[in-house]
């Protein structure tokens, strides 16, 4: 039988109706409660959106770790969009579960590492804009990732008031970085710098100027971004160029570098297009325009760190360099500003180091925050570089028309500009001028130095220390085994040492699974532990064969080593003591050993950084020499033993071997100590001992930063080369020392500080203890301070060994 029309018509509707709504539910794959994902390198384990566009899940971050995130899936580069943790990475094996109380990460050891704070979950969905979701069963969204974005929007994406974005650290380190892009809650959008250690705007470079109008920030279909009043107004739109939704996969992010992009990636090319195309706002290509301009007038460092001067790039991207006679910091990280590559100006008057000095002229460039001291009106540019290099606090002199700035270190906000009708004069010492010279200020000179040394000391780092032995019985000392050490944050008084239970060591080094070195006595592994909330990498020195010695001894010896604080010595952070468990807590510094950086395989360091390095382990030796409250010998100072921090200053490390003397002591009696080749003779004659043991090994260590190669070389063409000191000797006494720094321009060209350098080293190695120079004497004649005497043939002992 036929159906009349009317039914025809209604049923119909009715089909019409069930395909929609089975079109809708098929537009989310919801994800059930009980579901998981681990940390692998399966790269099939992840939860996607129903088309595919967007994934959720583990992604491995080079060799690092892993990172829980959201990205565009359908594209080869697989972008990241949001990241949970703080942008923090975790192990293989870590698991991310859907529970009733939302998601949580456990690391790979099973404690719980991230969660959002909700209830009731029923399920969760990653939704087709990117938006990660969990609801509850009325199909209420308790909980989103587009209410927590961290440095990207994406298309259907708000940022509402008080709502920010956070720029991540660098271009693969997810974690908090330098800049905000946030909406106030007075409606104003501005760019900040933030401020470390608080996580607080510190001052905006960018400033849309909404006060008491903006109500949130939306990145439509069409591909607009614009800035919306409360009663719907578009007040400002960020975007001149609109792209359709269903052409582009897009994105907005607030960049490491501090500046706020738009991207597009065709999607009907995605699976073969090479990268995102931009396209960005206000006829130019990001926000801000020029941030190298951005950053005037305001407090801090500028776009590209101290002593740095910033370009614009053709795709509005700063670009960081350093003037010349400065190097980056880091060169990983430009960012991070520039240091001194010269040894400062002499005050004194009668040096004659102006004459070691020349200007360099950069046009139309400018540090406009930095230090300025001194102001002149109504003078010539003639004028301007003269009271620079007469002035020894003067570094850079800006000129501009009549007007002379001086200023000194460091500098900030530094970029050129074609717009700025001026110069930047800077100061630099000529190459092959000697170190610093005279006699009166040696003052002066010292904090010179200490201000080059002490300007790269960024960072974290270090290990290897036999002290540890000393620190572990005197902690055995302290505490009998009766009373297992269970609390974490306690300190002993006498020394100031952190106590840590065995627990947080095996999960802060990842159960001990990444060797840094081993030794007879003990094996060092990376960690990472938190302090005040703050992650720092640590070497954790975990013992192995006890030696048992005096107990009285050694918690003398530790009390004192405990004290010690240089920035040319490794600290001591902590130890454990717990049950038979003995291990020790250091710094961890990320450039290993000298020897590493002098004899690798890489390209020979730069002149200035051994000299640096030279200096650094003299101040060391003399600070536990002379400023200790109880004398320390080293008796094992070696390449080896000598750490490079994040910035190549040297830090010494192992005092594994260490002999203490009382105050009204001034040689001790022992067996012999130390590494083949750095040995004093004394050691081998059965003499007592005194710290010119360690100025001995001082001196051959020298030789080796001259002349970048080891005391010992058995496979060389001349046999007279093989022994370093003896070869050195001849070369001196031959008037030959540029054979020493053959193939090494630098110091070729620094003949005069090579002669002192060698001349000193030799004076340090004299078979005669007593002719031996004091390590406050090495220094000074290093520095300049006092003039270097003619050194007698060593009569190295070296070959006899």
């Amino acid at each position: 039988m036929a159906l009349s029309s009317p039914y025809v018509t209604i049923c119909f509707f009715l089909l019409l109706v069930m395909l929609l709504c089975s079109s809708t539910a098929q537009t989310q794959r919801n994800i059930s409660v009980g579901s998981s994902l681990i940390a692998s390198k399966n790269k099939n384990l992840l939860w996607e959106s129903s088309s595919g566009d967007f994934a959720f899940g583990f992604q491995q971050i080079g060799k690092g770790g892993f990172l829980l995130a959201i990205w565009f899936n359908k594209i080869p580069e697989k972008t990241i969009v949001w990241s949970a943790n703080d942008g923090h990475l975790v192990q293989e094996g870590s698991k991310v579960e859907l529970t009733k109380l939302g998601l949580v990460l456990n690391d790979h050891k099973g404690n719980e590492v991230w969660s959002p704070a909700v209830a009731d979950v029923a399920y969760g969905a990653v939704l087709d804009t990117g938006n990660l979701v969990l609801a509850n069963n009325n199909k209420t969204n308790l909980w989103e990732s587009f209410n927590e974005p961290t440095d990207t929007l994406l298309v259907g994406e708000t940022l509402s008031q008080n709502k920010k974005l956070v720029a991540r650290y660098s271009e693969t380190n997810y974690s908090s970085g330098r800049f905000h892009f946030i909406l106030q809650s007075d409606g104003d959008l501005k760019l900040y710098t933030r401020s470390f250690p608080r996580d607080t705007p510190y001052f905006a470079y960018w400033d849309i100027k909404t006060e008491n109008e903006g109500f949130q920030l939306i990145f439509n279909q069409s591909g607009y971004i614009y800035l919306e009043a409360k009663n719907g107004t578009i007040l400002n739109m960020l975007s001149s160029i609109g792209n359709a939704a269903q052409d582009f996969y897009q994105r907005a992010i607030l960049e490491y570098d501090g500046v706020f992009r738009q991207y597009v990636y065709p999607k009907k090319n995605g699976g073969n297009s090479s990268g995102w195309s931009m396209a960005w706002t206000q006829s130019s290509t990001s926000i801000p325009s020029n941030i190298c301009q951005s950053m005037l007038g305001l407090l801090g460092s500028g776009a590209c760190g101290y002593n740095s001067y910033c370009v614009i790039g053709i795709d509005q991207k700063p670009n960081c360099h350093c003037p010349t006679g400065y190097t980056f910091i880091d060169p990983n990280d430009k960012m991070k500003g520039c240091i001194q590559t010269f040894e400062a100006q002499s005050c004194d008057e009668d040096s004659g180091d102006v004459d070691n000095f020349k200007i360099i002229s950069m046009e139309n460039t400018d540090w406009s925050l930095s230090q300025e001291f001194e102001y002149f009106e109504g003078v010539t540019e003639d004028w301007c570089r003269k009271s620079c290099l007469d002035d020894c606090f003067c570094l850079i002199a800006i000129f501009r028309g009549i007007e002379c700035y001086k200023k000194r270190s460091p500098f900030s906000n530094g970029r050129i500009d074609p717009t700025f009708a001026g110069k930047a004069l800077i100061k630099v010492r000529v190459r092959n001028s000697t170190s610093m010279t005279g006699g009166a200020n040696s003052n002066t000179k010292d904090q010179s130095t200490l201000v080059l040394i002490g300007s790269i000391l960024l960072s974290s780092s270090a290990f290897i220390n036999v002290l540890q032995l000393a620190a572990f019985l005197f902690v055995l000392f302290r505490f009998s085994q009766k009373s297992k050490v269970n609390k974490q944050n306690t300190f002993i008084p006498e020394i100031n040492l952190q106590i840590f239970t065995y627990a947080k060591l095996e999960k802060a080094t990842n159960g001990f699974k990444e060797l840094l070195g081993k030794g007879a006595f003990a094996s060092v592994f990376k960690g990472v532990l938190s302090f005040d909330d703050i992650q720092c990498l640590v070497a954790v020195k975990k013992l192995e064969h006890m030696v048992k010695e005096n107990e009285q001894e050694f918690k003398a010896e530790v009390t004192a080593i405990g004290r010690t604080n240089h920035k040319n010595l490794v600290q001591l952070i902590g130890f454990c003591n717990e049950g038979q468990h003995r291990l020790l807590i250091y710094e961890y510094m990320r450039n290993g050993s000298l020897a590493s950086f002098l004899f690798g395989p890489s390209n020979k360091p730069k002149w200035y950084q051994r000299m640096n390095i030279a200096l650094g382990i003299a101040r060391g030796l003399f600070y536990l020499h002379e400023e200790c409250s109880t004398q320390i010998l080293h008796c094992d100072i070696k390449p080896q033993n000598i750490l490079l921090d994040d910035s190549y200053t040297a830090r010494i490390s192992d005092f594994g071997l260490a002999k203490m003397l009382k105050t009204d002591q001034t040689r001790t009696t022992t067996g012999i100590r130390g590494t083949k080749g750095y040995v004093a003779p004394e050691w081998f004659r059965n003499m007592p001992v005194t710290v010119k043991v360690d100025v001995y090994s001082y001196g051959i260590l020298l030789l080796e930063l001259i002349c970048c190669r080891k005391n010992v070389e058995e496979y060389v063409e001349d046999d007279a080369q093989m022994i370093l000191a003896d070869w050195a000797y001849d070369c001196y006494a031959g008037g030959k020392l540029d054979f020493l720094v053959d193939n090494d321009d630098e110091a070729s060209q620094d003949m005069k500080r090579v002669e002192k350098y060698v001349m000193v080293a030799l004076w340090c190695i004299q078979e005669d203890p007593s002719l031996r120079p004091t390590m406050k004497k090495v220094i000074l004649m290093l520095e300049g301070t006092i003039e270097v005497s003619v050194p007698p043939d060593p009569a190295s002992f070296i070959s006899s060994i």
